[in-house]
């Protein structure tokens, strides 16, 4: 099938997650999509598990991507990379505000030379503000949103936040960025200009609290226990998802208890949420008298949303994502690991991730050539660039 995205060429000039994850997307649906490295390589390409120097987490940020080693700092290799741009119909970066503006690649300086590019770039509070220059990583934007201590809220008799170990910040950030940039594209149809995206990760991170954001603004009354928590079987923990009342009469069938749609300490959702500590006591009477898998029949069968809290290998192996190659086989200098592809298909469109993740500076040459430079400026370039 066509590829909806063919024909756009997208400049990433990113690191880390956040924008390199909105490149991917982008290079997933077809755009060309060219990396621009320093000499010493996205710090992403040492990231641990690494198999004969290559990085399973680069390549799942980076596959479909080419990759050019441009040092920035260097006038040539930015006289460089504003050629690149002449051609380009996607920017993406994700620096400290500033940085691209004394680099001479920032929107204002690269607009005029071409209107049609739809620049985008990601920050951890905004291109302005009193907190725009502030140093921002995932963590960080996690704490600062209050996402960790809305998180704590829900987490009985704990008082100090979690450790933070995955980047929900920089994959909500990339995932937005790619929205917008698609929607800056549409426009771009009917104005035929591109425009500047300016995006905070501080705001995509709240944008996640819903509950929390409307609760913030009014006095509400204690949740008591969280009604979305484990469910102690005989081998493990369940979960169950009783958000209706069409489902708590589910989960009474399954479990034996029709007595509990009558019962007015869960009468209705105020009344199940105040008293969920006894809802789950009574449950785990039946549930730990059973196997995960015996638990998990029962709610099937009745249909009650419920899973087994499993590993990242064990959903990995799920026969529903087999079903969908949800997975692809990427190759870089390692051998070949599994990616995931794009989680939405389309009719008219192939969505599949690239096979190949580059190596560092892999395609240079050839791109900068493309671009109109002369062998000796490309040359130059290179050598001022390996330095």
């Amino acid at each position: 099938m066509a590829r909806a995205l063919a024909g756009i060429l997208a400049l990433d000039f990113s690191t880390t997650i956040a924008g390199p994850h909105c490149a991917r997307l982008l290079a997933d649906l077809g755009a060309e999509v060219i990396k621009i490295e320093p000499p010493e390589g996205d710090i992403m390409r040492a990231r641990l598990p690494t198999r004969n120097g290559a990085s399973a987490v680069f390549g799942e940020l980076n596959a479909g991507k080419k990759s050019i080693v441009l040092d920035l700092k260097r006038p040539a290799a930015a006289a460089a990379a504003r050629r690149l741009v002449r051609a380009a119909d996607v920017l993406v970066e994700n620096y400290r505000p500033g940085v691209m503006r004394r680099l001479g690649l920032d929107y204002e300086a690269l607009a005029p030379e071409n209107p049609r590019l739809v620049y985008c770039a990601i920050s951890g509070y905004g291109q302005t503000g009193p907190s725009a220059l502030l140093p921002a990583y995932a963590p960080v934007i996690h704490a600062a949103s209050g996402y960790e201590r809305a998180h704590l809220a829900y987490q009985v008799g704990r008082t100090r936040p979690d450790n933070s170990g995955i980047f929900i910040a920089d994959v909500l950030a990339g995932t937005y960025a790619y929205g917008a940039i698609m929607t800056a594209l549409y426009q771009r149809q009917t104005t035929g200009r591109g425009q500047m995206i300016d995006l905070s990760m501080l705001e995509t991170m709240l944008g996640l609290l819903l509950t929390e954001v409307a609760g913030a603004q009014f006095e509400l009354a204690p949740a008591g226990r969280s009604i979305f928590g484990p469910i102690e079987a005989a081998d493990g923990f369940v979960t169950v998802a009783v958000a209706s009342e069409r489902t708590f009469r589910a989960l009474c069938v399954a479990a034996g208890r029709e007595d509990w749609i009558d019962d007015a300490r869960f009468t209705n959702y105020r009344e199940r949420r105040m008293n969920w500590n006894h809802l789950i006591d009574e449950l785990e009477l039946w549930s730990k008298a059973r196997t995960s898998a015996e638990c998990l029949a029962a709610f099937d069968a009745a249909g009650v949303p419920a899973s087994a809290y499993r590993t990242v290998a064990e959903a990995m192996c799920d026969p529903q994502l087999a079903h969908r190659g949800a997975l692809a086989e990427v190759n870089d200098a390692g051998g070949t690991f599994k990616t995931l592809n794009p989680p939405f298909r389309m009719s008219g469109a192939e969505t599949s991730t690239g096979t190949a993740a580059a190596s560092l500076g892999e395609h240079t040459e050839a791109v900068l050539s493309r671009a109109g430079l002369a062998p000796a400026e490309i040359a130059a370039v290179m050598e001022r660039s390996a330095r």
